[in-house]
């Protein structure tokens, strides 16, 4: 195993994810620092992130596995002889690893630029990446704590959305030989706990500043605290009767997050999501689930400096149905 030869006795390792920590990325990390914990020997491992955890799943996810995280900004890289990159790749990083180059590189994402690792394997047809890395433990017959089948299992559930997201074969035979074996009462009750008390007043405003046309409902929430809190309004309003999708927006900072849900039957989110918005900002992503995000200097500019409910509102449903006529 070419890995095991990069590794030597007593080292220290960075294991890099990009953004906020998801179930998946920490399950990828946890399975490699296991991998080479009882194949090579590790003085220092440390797992990092370039943003800090905000959903609450996430949280709950990380507590329970009883892991920490470190910021990248906080972080001398320069420290550790080994750097892996799991779940991303280099250049999602930019500038942020200045002059380091990372040695080993673990990802599903499809690889759209240049650049180089001694070590990469990326198999963007893979639903989920703590499918690999399962099959890293099982290759190198390393024994899997309960724990670590626990966030392997959680990890492909939730990349895969519960396999309503595209899987292969791999995906589904990680998935089994994981339940088997993890704690699934504590993967429940992870699952329970989504939804932090103070957001409560975000699905209250939505209620009252609800509009809908059709099969469609929308809710600019103003100001809010995380991403995170558009995404849980929207995951709810999505179980509404006659509703195949929904948009909630919301200032996080200094940008414009718009996030939609549908069924991924009637409508593709991805495509409406870049139709109406790729102008703007990033936009894009499933049928089931996509995200927009808009410096906030670039819709001051488009609706004249005015961010109130209604001028957000207007620019909303214009470019939707924008996108409604150019499909027509």
């Amino acid at each position: 195993m070419k890995l095991k030869t990069m590794v030597k006795q007593d080292d220290a390792l960075a294991v890099l994810m990009f953004g906020s920590p998801d179930p998946d990325a920490v399950a990828s990390c946890m399975a490699f620092q296991e991998l080479l914990r009882q194949t090579a020997g590790l003085s220092k491992c440390t797992f990092v992130a370039t943003e800090p955890v905000v959903r609450q799943q996430n949280i709950e996810f990380i507590r329970a596995m009883k892991v920490d995280i470190q910021l990248l900004d906080k972080t001398d890289i320069r420290a550790y002889r080994l750097i892996a990159i799991v779940d991303a790749q280099p250049t999602f990083f930019g500038a942020a690893l200045q002059d380091v180059q990372p040695q080993i590189v673990f990802d599903h994402h499809p690889c759209t630029t240049v650049w180089h690792a001694e070590l990469a394997d990326i198999r963007e047809n893979y639903g989920a990446l703590s499918t690999m890395m399962t099959e890293y433990l099982l290759a190198a017959k390393v024994k899997i704590p309960k724990k670590l089948h626990t966030a392997l299992l959680y990890g492909i559930k939730a990349d895969t959305n519960n396999f309503e997201r595209d899987v292969i074969l791999e995906d589904i035979s990680a998935y089994y030989l994981n339940f088997a074996r993890a704690n699934r009462q504590l993967i429940r009750r992870i699952e329970l706990n989504q939804i932090p008390e103070r957001f409560l007043k975000y699905y209250d405003y939505a209620y009252r500043n609800r509009r809908r046309y059709r099969d469609r409902m929308m809710s600019f929430l103003g100001r809010v605290e995380s991403v995170d809190a558009c995404v849980q309004v929207a995951d709810f309003f999505l179980r509404i009767v006659d509703i195949s999708y929904v948009i909630i927006a919301g200032i996080v900072k200094e940008r414009l997050i718009i996030i939609f849900r549908g069924d991924g039957y009637r409508q593709d989110c991805g495509a409406i999501a870049a139709k109406a918005f790729a102008n703007y900002g990033n936009a894009g992503g499933h049928r089931g689930a996509a995200r927009v995000e808009i410096p906030i200097d670039t819709i001051r500019e488009v609706i004249g400096n005015d961010i109130s409910q209604e001028a957000v509102d207007r620019f909303l449903m214009q470019r939707l149905r924008g996108k409604r006529n150019q499909t027509k």
